[in-house]
């Protein structure tokens, strides 16, 4: 049993992105062994090996030479995998995706034979993690998080763990000395399988983390914690030293995929912080970016969202009853993977903004339910995030910066307003904005 220095649950997230290769799990060692408090650890599979599995499924035929790679694979993380006390499980995993995939390959088209073995990367992962763990003294154990009752709340596929269910069911049990929890998946309501959307470790880790009423949680990372605007438009920024639940939430949801969306959701009533930490960064100091309890005097824009090519469409609702329309509206979008990134309701119409992609699926449910509509096409839906006032906002911003050309106010949420981006040279305009969030200008007293 490792030495800790205090009682308190300090749950550790790693992603594939930190199992790369042995200096990441000699990396992660360190960190169980001298970060403070009770370590609980939450993996995902192995840098690239859901998307092996993935491909896979989709030709399964491959079977036996995708068994025997990844039995190399993991044997160079933990070189007596196979001979440790974990070896049986080792080789019942091994032998678990086969099974799947020649079931698979029989076209039952079954979610619960593809989803058990898109589950093996993480069992798999937990395995060898904990197998290295115990070859240099940290009495660390593999745990499925499904075996020990964590329960999602829909069948094959799932958008969050069951808190309530989860903490009445749950193997307590289990998480003796330090367990390693496999991420993304649990039971679900039907007592088979079910998955939560790709990233979903994170969504795992913070529900665990409420679950055991832990200290805090901390996402472990390739990058140095949140930026304020994603790095792929080439533009520098700092990382955001704090980010309220909201704010956080809504970043996630428009344009920071190193964090899932449904992260904070399992915390966010209960001030439980969330740090983002490079896997190897100083550890004894401040995390880059912590995520905690909204703060609404805080009034200022710290980061922006910017998704490309979208399609605002205006629906005419009058003489209707726009709530149940609209709601209506919602549910069959939702149904067909369309994600509705603004709805702006006003007299007698409502305004909504989809990807453009998706229009010519969204078109025929808008006109099975209303007569008349409007479209038109934008190169980018940007969303200033934060604690705001809409008043003056062309005056103080728009027109000094010089972007009431290009830019239109279409709404404002509790953690942002979103606007329409009318330029097609989309770095240009973020450029601009992102001056004024490094200084801290954007506010209005």
């Amino acid at each position: 049993m490792v030495l800790l220095k205090n009682n308190s649950i300090t749950v550790h997230k790693f992603g594939g992105s930190c199992l790369r290769d042995n200096a990441d799990i000699d990396q992660i060692a360190k960190i169980v062994q001298n970060f403070p408090g009770r370590p609980v650890i939450v993996v995902s599979a192995l840098w690239g090996t859901t998307d092996r599995l993935m491909r896979a499924a989709n030709e399964p035929k491959y079977a036996t030479r995708l068994v025997d790679d990844l039995r190399r694979q993991h044997i160079r993380f933990a070189y007596n995998i196979e001979t440790s006390e974990f070896g049986l499980m080792f080789e019942s995993v091994l032998s678990g995706i086969e099974k799947s995939l020649s079931e698979i390959s029989k076209k039952t088209e079954d979610i619960n034979h593809v989803n058990t073995l898109l589950a093996a990367g993480e069992r798999l992962s937990a395995l060898v993690v904990s197998c290295h763990l115990r070859n240099i003294g940290i009495n660390a154990h593999p745990v499925g998080s499904e075996d020990i009752g964590l329960h999602l709340d829909g069948i094959g596929n799932a958008l969050s763990v069951d808190i309530e269910y989860s903490k009445q069911n749950l193997d307590y049990q289990s998480l003796t000395d330090i367990p390693v929890i496999t991420g993304w998946f649990g039971e679900g309501k039907d007592g088979n399988i079910a998955l939560l959307g790709r990233g979903g470790s994170d969504h795992s880790a913070t529900a665990i983390a409420r679950i055991l009423d832990a200290q805090k949680v901390i996402l472990w990372k390739d990058t140095e914690g949140v930026l304020a605007v994603n790095p792929r438009w080439g533009i520098k920024t700092e990382p955001i030293s704090y980010l309220g639940y909201g704010e956080a939430r809504e970043l996630t949801r428009m344009d920071a995929p190193i964090i899932h969306s449904s992260t904070m959701e399992p915390i966010q009533d209960t001030g439980i912080p969330i740090e983002i930490r490079h896997l190897y960064s100083n550890q004894s100091g401040l995390a880059p970016t912590t995520i905690g309890p909204d703060i609404i005097n805080q009034n200022y824009t710290k980061a922006i969202g910017c998704l490309r090519s979208v399609s605002k469409i205006e629906i005419d609702t009058k003489g209707l009853d726009s709530g149940k329309s609209v709601g209506e509206l919602l549910i069959q979008l939702n149904d067909k993977n369309i994600t509705c990134w603004s709805l702006n309701y006003l007299p007698s119409k409502v305004e909504l903004v989809i990807s453009q992609n998706k229009f010519n699926d969204a078109k025929d449910i808008i006109y099975s339910i209303f007569e008349k509509m409007n479209l038109k096409d934008y190169p980018a839906l940007i969303s200033l995030i934060g604690y705001l006032e809409l008043e003056n906002l062309e005056s103080n911003l728009l027109a000094k910066m010089k972007l009431s050309e290009d830019l239109t106010v279409l709404s404002k949420t509790p953690h942002s307003i979103q606007l329409l981006c009318e330029n097609d040279n989309i770095k240009s305009v973020l450029e601009k904005l992102s001056k004024l969030v490094k200084s801290k200008q954007i506010k209005f007293n």
